[in-house]
């Protein structure tokens, strides 16, 4: 062959660059990979902000954070102490008692403080159970079909029709009174209502053709639930979530109140139930009853309000046109 029946290259014309492989591959699908959850991090937080109620919600829960963590710092170490208490029993609010006292002497503000870290964590560890519970069960039941489907339904459509506060005050009778103890019996009492949220949604999932793609390219049971039905169904267990929150804390201190929490904890519930036994009620002392009241609806009102942005964030058909 000649030099003159060689292809003449072109000027300026640049070498196909060799395809990645090896670690350098793995270490740029891995940065697209983060640079893909920023943006959707992003994009989740600018349709948030579109809500105010959202935001003023999410103020709410920061500053409850914050006063439940600083607790030892605001009101002292030994704020709930019966022996140390620094006032007079049932004092009526002052400068130096802002909320008065309670039965004991002890400043009611610096109580309702400490309570905030009982129902927070109740709040939180119970709705994670609640919600681990019925998102296992919700997806184990919408991936198999026939027996083990209508097993796992009535076992959730008979908790479904009893009462919760019921069956959480069976538990926490015949279990020891501890702060463990009301969280479970909350925990394995509301679960049933994510189960069937996130069956339904198991179900829409698994009709999508990619699932069917994955099961021929020989997915497994395991394989599918995990990689491919629970990323679909995390955003619709993530405002469930902040929804039983405030469920919880209610249930929280309605167990407190009828005398079935942790004595030896201070909760928002047991201050209430600690004020009916003081007699405050009859007496009119409102200072020992209003603080406690407040601060459960507001930590319910301001998770609501998180759970409802949330909700309709993620479902944007949930939304109203602006």
């Amino acid at each position: 062959m000649t030099t003159e029946s060689m292809p003449a290259s072109t000027p300026g014309a640049e070498a196909p660059a060799p395809e990645e492989s090896g670690p350098e591959a793995t270490k740029s699908a891995g940065a697209l990979a983060r640079a893909r959850k920023r943006r959707s991090v992003a994009r989740f937080w600018q349709a948030y902000r579109s809500h105010p109620g959202g935001l003023w919600g999410l103020a709410g829960l920061v500053l409850i954070a914050l006063i439940a963590v600083c607790a030892p710092v605001l009101t002292g170490a030994n704020a709930q102490s019966v022996t140390e208490a620094p006032g007079g029993a049932l004092e009526s609010p002052s400068a130096e008692f802002p909320l008065g006292t309670d039965q004991f002497g002890r400043s009611v503000l610096a109580l309702v403080v400490w309570g905030a870290r009982v129902s927070l964590t109740v709040g939180l560890l119970a709705a994670f159970l609640c919600v681990a519970i019925g998102t296992v069960v919700g997806i184990v039941a919408g991936h198999f079909r026939g027996w083990y489907s209508t097993v796992l339904m009535r076992v959730t459509d008979w908790f479904l029709v009893m009462p919760t506060l019921v069956l959480a005050i069976a538990l926490a009778t015949v279990m020891d009174r501890s702060l463990w103890t009301v969280i479970i019996a909350i925990g394995v009492t509301t679960w049933p209502t994510t189960a069937r949220l996130v069956r339904a949604q198991t179900l829409a999932v698994e009709s999508r053709p990619y699932i069917e793609r994955a099961r021929a390219l020989g997915g497994g049971h395991g394989h599918i639930m995990l990689r491919h039905v629970l990323p679909n169904v995390m955003p619709l267990v993530l405002a469930q979530t902040t929804l039983v929150i405030s469920s919880a804390i209610l249930t929280e201190a309605t167990l407190a109140f009828l005398g079935l929490g942790d004595p030896t904890i201070t909760s928002w519930g047991g201050m209430l139930q600690d004020a009916r036994e003081a007699g405050a009620v009859s007496a009119g002392d409102w200072w020992y009853l209003a603080p406690p009241g407040i601060a459960i609806a507001l930590v319910a009102l301001a998770f609501t309000l998180c759970g409802r942005a949330i909700e309709t964030v993620l479902n944007p058909k949930l939304g109203v046109a602006r």
